[in-house]
């Protein structure tokens, strides 16, 4: 547990200080905001913020920083390290950074944002990332609610040879195929304080009980070739760069966080809310990931036998096993969630725990979908005013998301495959708000502070570039071979970036004095 506590004095106090230290940076005074200089009453509307910070990590926070830690957690207890490290020098940065800007650019959204400190033909890349991220999450969140709701609340097999497996799929997908032509997500939006507050308190519970109740933890420094797993030979073969940070993910660093806290930039009072409202809402999530690492790791230690689970190797994958009765079940990562749940909550507490998870990705994962519905008709000028139109264009949308989802089921590999492109593909938008906020940096006179968004945006290049050149799905080259071309790539990225921001090119938006 030592070494969980320690990572958390990394998150609040690294967080602390460098909270305070992009505020110093970015510098954010009493100007008027979007909020009420745009005042519109739908989408400029002033907001208290403990309601944008809430808004705002409902919108970051779905599956992504639970999936992510349950799958990283094999990689040993560096993982309780790397996630609050990641966290407060990256995706926090990220996230601030991504959210202020487009609220002194007159609430700019990330296109926006990304065509204006970069150029119109990265911009067109950022548009075909953010199209197949859109896409994958739309999947995900189809993927995983569905495997949860049919294993863990109604006890069915979730096997894709299940009938009632696909009848669970088929509930979410129409009402996403409903969500993505009319604006449903409306009536779900008023219940959001509730999921809210079910999402905090199932990582706070599953917190509380593994202080309260000793859960075994393996340190950093002991011995990680425990009789439960052994941490350290997944760790020597599964190399950690990159395939951790694609795992992992949200809990870290998300690129689709970048389009949401564009939104709440219209909501804001101050730009001086925006240190809570969007860095220290991605240090809660941080938490949150840290939180099933841990709780997930414990549970590998008790072991199937005494409620927990038990790794399996079958045909060079793990399997996460539980006992039921005498035998040995393989279970999904997914179905992980409800076994966490319910051995840290109890069957109350574990089933509350439950529907907020089963509920969170679903409201995630029908705007995601409207919004690559949104995103292809802005692209290519294609009217949307009426259900005929909006209904043409999301039916061969839904076609695409169906084929990826029954591969995804029947593929023994599916669901980690499918969760590595969903997280490579949000990592890799990532890149475009860093490189676009470094250039801010440069041009409005603090280039030497460019450094906290160049660091994550050159590491990332380089986990996001090596990892597709190694990947089956993608260049399927040797790992020397993607480790040298990451370096590459990110030598590029790291020159673009500077070459662009000391070119300028337009007057800086950055009017402080």
């Amino acid at each position: 547990m030592a070494t969980f506590m320690i990572g958390l004095v990394i998150l609040i106090v690294g967080g602390f200080i460098m909270g305070k230290l992009c505020d110093h940076v970015f510098q954010p005074d009493d100007r008027e905001t979007p909020a009420y200089a745009k005042q519109d009453g739908v989408d400029y509307v002033p907001m208290p913020t403990w309601k944008n910070a809430l808004i705002n990590l409902l919108n970051i926070a779905g599956t992504g920083p639970i999936l992510g830690p349950i799958q990283g957690i094999l990689f040993g207890p560096i993982a309780l390290i790397t996630i609050p490290i990641g966290n407060v020098i990256g995706g926090a940065v990220h996230d601030y950074f991504a959210g202020m800007i487009c609220t002194r650019d007159g609430g700019a959204q990330m296109p926006e944002m990304v065509r204006k400190y970069t150029s119109k033909t990265v911009f067109w890349i950022f548009d075909v990332f953010v199209c197949l991220l859109l896409l994958l999450v739309g999947t995900v969140f189809i993927y995983t609610p569905g495997d949860i709701a049919a294993t863990q609340v109604f006890h069915l097999s979730g096997s894709p040879t299940e009938f009632s497996t696909w009848v669970i799929y088929g509930t979410i997908f129409i009402y996403y195929l409903v969500a993505t032509v009319f604006p449903i997500d409306k009536i779900i939006g008023r219940v959001y304080p509730i999921f809210g507050a079910i999402l905090v308190f199932s990582a706070v519970g599953v917190f509380v009980a593994m202080v309260v109740g000793h859960y075994p933890l393996v340190e950093l420094w002991g011995n990680w070739g425990t009789q439960a797993f052994d941490y350290g030979a997944y760790f020597k073969s599964g190399h950690f760069i990159p395939i951790f940070f694609v795992t992992v993910a949200c809990g870290i660093l998300s690129g689709f966080h970048s389009s949401q806290t564009a939104l709440v930039a219209r909501t804001i009072k101050s730009e001086k809310d925006g240190r809570m409202t969007f860095y220290n809402m991605m240090a809660v999530e941080g938490f949150i990931a840290m939180v099933w690492a841990a709780g997930t790791m414990a549970l590998i230690q008790f072991t199937a036998k005494s409620g927990g689970i038990t790794m399996q190797l079958d045909k060079g994958v793990w399997q996460y096993m539980i006992q039921i009765g005498n035998e040995l079940k393989p279970i999904t990562a997914t179905s992980v969630v409800g076994v966490v749940c319910r051995k840290a909550l109890g069957p109350v507490g574990g089933a509350i725990a439950l529907i907020g998870i089963i509920i969170l990705p679903i409201t995630s994962g029908d705007t995601a979908l409207r919004a690559l519905r949104l995103t292809i008709a802005d692209t290519f000028h294609i009217k949307q005013d009426n259900n005929q139109r909006r209904l043409s264009l999301a039916v061969p949308i839904f076609v695409l998301v169906g084929a990826i989802l029954v591969w995804a089921k029947f593929d023994k590999e599916g669901f980690q495959i499918l969760w590595r492109y969903f997280a490579w593909s949000n990592q890799t938008m990532a890149l475009f708000p860093l490189a676009a906020a470094s250039i801010y940096l440069i041009i409005n006179k603090r280039a030497a502070w460019a450094w906290m968004t160049l660091v994550p945006g050159v590491f990332y290049t380089f986990v996001c570039a090596s990892y597709i050149l190694n990947a089956k799905l993608g260049f399927g080259q040797s790992w020397n071979i993607a480790y040298i071309g990451g370096v590459i790539v990110s030598a590029i990225y790291l020159i673009l970036v500077l070459w662009r921001g000391k070119k300028g090119g337009f007057t800086p938006v950055d009017t402080a004095k």
